[in-house]
């Protein structure tokens, strides 16, 4: 006789309805068990690092804002972004715990005996991970981005503006190298800046010298670009007109710019200051839309790792929820297997899982026998088909 099918995992009847006190004891026990997991892990990272820090930031604290709030401003952001690393690590580590513990106390093997399947128990955990990975993406895409100047910060500046190197960039729409002596981030200003000027500037030289270049954003009365103040070279600034490629203002000055004063100069440039950052952490902690217009920055030469990048951002949700079901069948089986066992066989699951990824950026970065796109695509396409299969299994066993 032929069985009844195997009915899906997931439906939207299936999703919602029936949800018993089991499934709401197993879910609870899940969560807490993910919170205790996220702040044991936190505050390590806390404790060791602060420890490393003290002076520094007593020396903060001595403002009167109080150590502790010190301690929120400097670490909160961090634990975000701890968050966004750790969370499917978390979310699997965490179900190996419940499930040794359910299979610890009997309640397992007993819900087992009732003719339950392990897909069904499970159910709960699986649908809370799957949550846990879409907090992921919204705290990734919303609010770290909001956070790349406090994570930025160095203990010995809370303000965030402390002077870093700049990277020196070449606008290539306009054939403008910019450089500098240094840059302050949250400012978004350049301290004496040099513009080097490779394109066709007649009466400019050959560069644009200042004692600082402000960022400014697009208005009425200009594009995006760098407001040069106290420009000394070239030296007769205020006489040289405007100039402009086809209808796209490049170089503004106060000759017949009425909103500018007496030795300050324009340069319309899409290069902005988290690309002049040597501190490329920027380019990571950004978004998905925010690296898209990026790539589509004439101006700017975007390396092959950028693409790389943007790719593993779109395949994140996907590839976090593989490395959950990768972990099922290390549950869900007849053998009973010891709960350290267990979480030997994750621990090498998740490393194999990271070198994977490693491996594959490595090559779409450098161009070796992939392209960017297939790099990030590749891990995916091996795992995604088993995370399937397991997640089928779980429901049937």
């Amino acid at each position: 006789m032929i069985g009844n099918p195997i009915t899906p995992f997931f439906t939207s009847k299936s999703l919602f309805r029936h949800v018993t006190k089991i499934d709401r004891y197993v879910l609870l026990l899940y969560l807490r068990t993910v919170l205790v997991c996220f702040c044991s892990l936190g505050g390590i990272f806390v404790v060791f690092h602060a420890f490393t820090k003290m002076d520094q930031l007593l020396a903060m604290a001595s403002d009167g804002s109080g150590m502790v709030s010190v301690m929120a401003r400097y670490y909160g952001p961090y634990m975000v972004l701890l968050f966004d690393w750790t969370g499917a690590i978390i979310s699997l580590m965490a179900f190996l715990f419940v499930v040794g513990w359910l299979r610890g106390t009997g309640e397992l093997t007993a819900t087992l005996a009732a003719g339950i399947s392990h897909g069904r128990i499970f159910r709960p955990m699986i649908f809370a991970a799957a949550v846990l990975v879409l907090v992921q993406l919204a705290s990734r895409e919303l609010l770290i981005p909001n956070m790349r100047d406090a994570l930025s910060l160095k203990a010995s500046d809370l303000t965030g503006d402390a002077e870093q190197l700049i990277s020196p960039s070449y606008d290539q729409a306009n054939g403008i190298l910019l450089e500098g002596k240094s840059i302050k981030p949250r400012s978004r200003l350049v301290l004496e800046p040099s513009f080097r000027l490779d394109g066709d500037f007649p009466g400019y030289g050959d560069v644009l010298m200042a004692d600082t270049a402000q960022w400014m954003a697009a208005t009425e009365e200009h594009p995006e670009g760098y407001l040069l103040q106290n420009v000394v070279d070239p030296e007769n600034i205020d006489s040289l007109p405007s100039l402009a490629a086809g209808d796209r203002p490049v170089l503004m000055t106060s000759r017949d710019q009425v909103w500018l004063s007496t030795r300050e100069c324009f340069v319309a440039t899409t290069v902005n200051t988290d690309i002049l950052q040597t501190d490329q952490s920027s380019t990571r902690l950004c978004s998905s839309a925010e690296l898209v217009k990026r790539l589509r920055n004439p101006a700017v030469h975007n390396s092959m790792k950028t693409r790389v990048l943007l790719h593993e951002r779109l395949i994140r949700v996907p590839l976090d929820f593989s490395l959950f079901l990768l972990g099922l069948p290390l549950v869900i089986n007849r053998r009973g297997r010891n709960l350290f066992v267990m979480i030997g066989i994750a621990i090498g699951t998740v490393i194999g899982f990271f070198v994977l990824k490693t491996v594959a950026s490595a090559m779409g970065g450098n161009g070796y026998l992939v392209s960017p796109a297939v790099a990030a695509w590749l891990p995916l396409i091996i795992l995604g088909p088993f995370a399937y299969v397991r997640l089928r299994e779980a429901h049937s066993l």
